[in-house]
């Protein structure tokens, strides 16, 4: 079946931007900084208010990675969007491991020089080994972002990444290396710039097929002139120019063949046929059909939502289920994306970052196939809208079973510096704490000082690295260090985290849904590593239980169709769910 767009602008709905303007002077960002605050001097010391506390762990890890993305002035579009993350196990050893990728100039990769991404191996100790020489993940280019999925169900982790031209799969051999297979697999992207990507298996056929989402097409010996033009002006100073006024690049969507290669189903499904600016990339079965749906978050651009028929076609929906414009019906500059059930209703909602002097969007489910824009309405949105916004994900950080958000920002033009706009080049996160799915609180400056430094932050990711109950955060950082931000919060409580293993549906189990009761509380998750911008999680699903010691009851819904239930596990563990055999091994916190 044919994808069939449905494109209508709705009527606008109850606005929350004008509102929210109201007090945009209380959530200004501190001065600027010509330096990057993770190599700069440390911000005045915040005594925690005990609700969360994050520290930079970076040096103490062992991260010693520089992301080169361009030059300082960023003059040309592709040097402020580099920073792409992959949070996974690639050894197998119980362990999340990480994946950067590395960008480069235009002289060295005209040059032939290289700036390489490197892999780092979880030492299980807090710290991580530089394992990139003898990885096989060797690609000279200018990289953006990371995709994570056993695309061969062969137990291996293996990863995609994105570059200005094209795009390498990397095969996960089983030995602590990978293979470059892009070729044989047919998934090159050739000629495009992509940006993030994911897996997910859109027929259920037990085989992950791939999204990538592409930018702008450029042409780099006729590159637009910086400050030249009405799309390269920003508050009427010169600036780098584009999206708008460049040809946008076509998505594609790679449909897995279950022989190690893909076909390219892009034209024949209907994907992205107004070649829209691409930057972030969501498998999730928004209607609970048990077929995955897909969003895409497009810059200066209406974003895409196409529903799964279950029948291996596409309709395009992101204007009817109110997802695609701002609540007064604008074309939005969407950056990230994720999704989880923030109120616990059993439904998944989506959150989206956005440009600066926009405010971010949290889509609630409504269970009938629409979308409700609550983000003025949960106090999400009006401290976002002076800030530049990418990397985005739900977490638990305080596992009180409510899941919070966390927020890279970082602007794209450092000339916002040199005047007084009221938002700077630099720009610190925002940590939103969930009051049970009603309201959102935003913490982030009463955490510790790793919080209130200003990063240009591009990427972001969530993984427990010391499989200890904490979700902790990495943040990649234009020219300069990722920040790997240790959840050190006092008082957290108990938690279960699933790792599922399909049989039927795909061996990483994305796309399940699973459900569980403890304390009184129940509780959904999505299966899915790729979500956010550029970026992939750890895929395990992280659930906290608050005061609860046991779960009442445990169910999975498999892409496949087979549902397993499960019965009276203790908290604070890992438990291994397989396909039809439920519970094949349980890790008490290490």
């Amino acid at each position: 079946m044919r994808l069939q767009r449905v494109f209508r602008r709705p009527m606008a709905r109850i606005g929350l931007i004008v509102a929210a303007v109201c007090i945009i002077a209380a959530a200004v960002p501190q001065k600027p900084s010509r330096r990057p605050a993770a190599e700069g001097q440390p911000a005045k010391r915040i005594v925690p208010a005990g609700i969360a506390s994050f520290a930079d762990v970076t040096r103490a890890a062992g991260l010693d990675f520089h992301l080169t993305c361009g030059g300082l002035e960023k003059r040309y579009i592709m040097e402020s969007m580099c920073g792409g993350i992959a949070v996974f196990d690639y050894d197998n050893d119980g362990w999340m491991d990480i994946f950067l990728v590395n960008g480069s100039t235009l002289e060295d990769m005209r040059a032939g020089k290289c700036h390489p991404s490197k892999l780092y191996r979880n030492n299980h100790d807090g710290t991580f080994t530089d394992e990139t020489a003898k990885s096989g993940l060797g690609h000279c280019g200018w990289g953006f972002g990371a995709a994570v999925g056993d695309y061969d169900n062969d137990g291996w982790e293996d990863l995609y990444v994105t570059y200005l031209n094209g795009a390498v799969l990397y095969h996960n051999n089983g030995n602590a290396t990978f293979t470059d297979v892009t070729s044989r697999a047919n998934v090159g992207n050739s000629g495009h710039w992509g940006t993030s990507a994911a897996f997910g298996d859109y027929d259920n056929d037990g085989y992950l097929d791939l999204y990538v989402a592409n930018y702008v097409d450029l042409d780099l010996e006729h590159l637009p002139e910086f400050g030249k033009g009405p799309f390269c002006q920003y508050r009427g100073i010169p600036v780098s120019c584009g999206p708008r006024g460049l040809k946008g690049g076509r998505d594609r969507l790679y449909h897995n063949n279950g022989n190690g290669t893909f076909t390219d189903v892009t034209e024949k499904l209907n994907i992205d046929s107004g070649n829209y600016y691409g930057l972030g990339v969501l498998w999730l079965d928004y209607d609970l059909d048990g077929c995955l749906d897909l969003y895409v978050a497009d810059d200066s651009s209406p974003s895409l939502l196409y529903h799964n028929d279950c029948k291996g076609g596409f309709t395009e929906v992101g204007s009817e289920v109110g997802l695609a414009y701002s609540a007064d019906g604008r074309e939005q500059a969407g950056m990230g994306i994720d999704s989880a059930d923030y109120d616990n209703d059993g439904w998944p909602d989506i959150v989206k970052t956005n440009f600066s002097d926009d405010a971010n969007n949290l889509y609630h489910n409504d269970h009938n196939g629409q979308f409700t824009d609550m983000a003025g309405a949960t106090g999400f949105a009006s401290v976002s809208i002076p800030f530049l916004a990418f990397g985005v994900k739900f977490l638990d950080f305080d596992n009180d079973g409510w899941k919070d958000i966390f927020v890279a920002n970082g602007h794209v033009n450092p000339q916002v510096d040199q005047h007084s706009f009221g938002v700077t080049y630099a720009e610190r996160p925002l940590l939103f704490h969930n009051l049970q799915g009603k309201k959102f609180d935003e913490i982030g400056m009463n955490t510790g000082p790793a919080l209130t430094r200003r990063y240009v932050a591009r990427g972001a990711a969530t993984g427990d690295f010391l499989n200890s109950g904490a979700e902790d955060l990495l943040i990649s950082v234009l020219d300069s260090s990722p920040v790997l931000l240790r959840n050190q919060t006092q008082k957290r409580g108990h938690w279960l985290r699933i790792k599922t293993v399909g049989t039927r549906s795909n061996l990483d189990g994305f796309g399940a849904r699973v459900e569980l009761k403890a304390g009184g509380m129940t509780q959904n998750a999505e299966v899915r590593a790729n979500s956010s911008f550029e970026s992939a999680s750890d895929p395990r699903l992280h659930f906290g239980l608050g005061s609860a010691t046991r779960v009442e009851f445990i169910v999975v819904h498999w892409p496949s169709g087979k549902v397993d239930r499960l019965q009276g596990e203790a908290a604070d563990q890992e438990l291994v769910v397989e396909e039809g055999r439920g519970v094949v091994a349980r890790h008490p916190r290490r």
